[in-house]
């Protein structure tokens, strides 16, 4: 019996795949703001950028660096931006499934497997797919697309942060930190709230496990090269 990682090999072979497109996503956990899924193919062989690694072990900073040279150098990318009101209609999980499949979708011309970080595979991917669990520590596609969609949704939390200071988006990226709560429970939620979610349904004054009825939902947003 093979390694997780030889396991992983023997299967992109069995496939035929040269290019395979890394999926992970940014934002499951935070009580506010979008759920972001980004995929990206890398050229066979050397990897063309430097420096990859998990997005959570990198600093800010270096984090908007490498953005720049995956969407320069990558054979090609997606990132999609599932909005609050999607996620309160179909709960975090199905709206992450859900960007997981668009994201894929968008690099299906370029790649011949998916491999997406997670122990879950959504539904009606246009190509042979396998998850890794740990993937953004282990395969280099994965780290890039984990960079590209943890930058996408920083940046879309410090713009919130523009429209609504009291919350500390810009601090906290919508995480429940102590800050956050006490600012929900001051001012209560703004419409970036996920309000399927128990602290948020607390904040507005819903009994626990009551869902919470949402009128519209949006598209989701999508960015690609």
């Amino acid at each position: 019996m093979g390694t997780a990682d030889q396991l992983g090999l023997e299967l992109a072979v069995a496939h035929g795949a040269r290019r395979i497109a890394g999926v992970d996503e940014a934002g499951r956990g935070p009580l506010a703001g979008p759920v972001v899924v980004a995929a990206v193919v890398l050229g066979p062989g050397r990897t063309p950028v430097n420096g990859l690694a998990d997005s959570k072990q990198l600093c800010a900073n270096r984090r908007e660096a490498l953005y720049a040279r995956i969407i320069d150098k990558a054979v090609a990318w997606h990132v999609v931006r599932v909005e609050v009101e999607e996620i309160d209609r179909i709960n975090i999980y199905q709206a992450t499934m859900l960007g997981m499949r668009l994201a894929v979708e968008g690099v299906r011309h370029a790649a011949e497997l998916a491999r997406i970080d997670g122990n879950a595979l959504p539904r009606g991917l246009p190509c042979p797919a396998e998850a890794w669990i740990g993937g953004d520590a282990r395969d280099r596609a994965i780290m890039a697309a984990s960079i590209l969609a943890k930058v996408t949704r920083d940046r879309a939390m410090v713009a919130l942060h523009q429209q609504f200071p009291q919350y500390g988006f810009a601090e906290h990226k919508g995480y429940s930190t102590p800050a956050h709560l006490a600012a929900l429970a001051t001012h209560g939620p703004c419409p970036h709230h996920r309000r399927s979610f128990a602290p948020v349904r607390a904040a507005l004054g819903e009994a626990a496990g009551v869902p919470v009825a949402v009128e519209a939902f949006g598209e989701p947003a999508l960015l690609s090269g």
